[in-house]
């Protein structure tokens, strides 16, 4: 039997499903049809955390959950995200109160939901004091229109700062074998606070997996080629002997190489709730059937010496894309 994980009041399968690439990041969005058969059989297989935002395929995410699960509501803990929106087709960058309460009723319809369960703040605004979007967002929840609030990319001290405002229920922030900066202050912080740790890109955005994605067959509208340098050319080959070891512990956990690194996620923490993201049936069941699988001790301490941070080819972020988080970086990080 599988333990359910707490976020706030609420408990969740172990293993979320990230609601972005079904429109949008990965290449072309899937085709409407079977981007609702997707969530469909999620929900139908016991998926019981969809997380999605409003910057999704400029809200396009929100709209096919809203119209393909509006009628099983109660089936799910739905998560979205504000602050990181669009307009005219560009996206903004704005946590301002009104700002918020807008794109929460905007989110809210194409939703066709009353209520959020959990709405984070996408990134953290330099123009806007964290505690007076938080206190917009302890609005919304008096109000009844979310129920928690959620932070996203975000350091130790954005999380402590919210939480004086307001109970945070879940920080968000890239986690995985490959990607291991939430160990430098922030996995402890949630632990201290109570605090959920989602996992995004649990899987390292397709890398740790067997086969790795293929850069090269990159489509043209695939970030991955341009705001993630370690896909680069000069980068990605030297972060493929990693996965050599990961095979072989997959090899000896019976498991696929992307069902290791989801167990390993889960074996950080029981706050630690990893959410892959997917447009494929296939790997939707590999990744729900992810949260029975236990590692010992020893093979998680055997992935952590071979997946040591500094091994990673590569910064995380582009320029730009690192300005607008503030998730803790490795020192030798700062000098990439």
């Amino acid at each position: 039997m599988v333990s359910k994980r707490r976020i706030g009041d609420s408990h969740v399968y172990p293993v979320g499903l990230g609601c972005m690439n079904i429109t949008h990041a990965y290449g072309p969005p899937l085709p409407e049809d079977e981007a609702k058969a997707l969530l469909l059989r999620a929900v139908d297989m016991g998926y019981d955390f969809l997380d999605t935002a409003t910057l999704y395929g400029f809200g396009r995410s929100e709209e096919l959950i809203g119209e393909a699960l509006k009628d099983r509501r109660n089936e799910y803990f739905l998560a979205s995200k504000c602050v990181l929106g669009f307009k005219d087709g560009q996206r903004t960058l704005d946590a301002r109160p009104e700002v918020i309460k807008a794109a929460c009723e905007a989110s809210l319809k194409r939703l066709q939901t009353d209520v959020i369960d959990l709405y984070y703040m996408h990134r953290p605004d330099p123009n806007v004091p964290i505690e007076d979007s938080v206190g917009a967002l302890s609005e919304l929840v008096q109000e009844g229109k979310i129920r928690m609030i959620g932070l996203s990319e975000m350091g130790d001290a954005h999380l402590r700062r919210a939480h004086a405002v307001h109970p945070i229920a879940a920080m968000q922030s890239e986690y995985s074998l490959w990607v291991r900066n939430p160990e430098i202050a922030i996995k402890a912080a949630c632990e201290e606070l109570g605090v959920a740790l989602v996992a995004f890109s649990p899987v390292g955005r397709g890398f740790l997996a067997d086969p790795p994605v293929d850069p090269a067959k990159f489509h043209e509208s695939d970030l991955r080629g341009t705001i993630f340098p370690r896909f680069f050319p000069e980068n990605y080959p030297g972060n493929l002997p990693l996965l050599e070891e990961a095979r072989a512990c997959a090899g000896d956990m019976g498991c696929s190489v992307a069902q290791l690194a989801l167990a390993w996620t889960l074996a950080k923490g029981g706050n630690v709730i990893p959410i892959p993201g997917t447009t494929s049936l296939k790997h939707l069941e590999e990744n729900w059937k992810a949260g029975g699988i236990q590692l010992s001790d020893e093979m998680v301490a055997r992935l952590d010496a071979h997946f040591l941070p500094e091994k990673a080819v590569g910064p995380r972020y582009n320029q730009v894309g690192q300005s607008v988080v503030s998730t803790e970086m490795y020192a030798f990080e700062t000098s990439q």
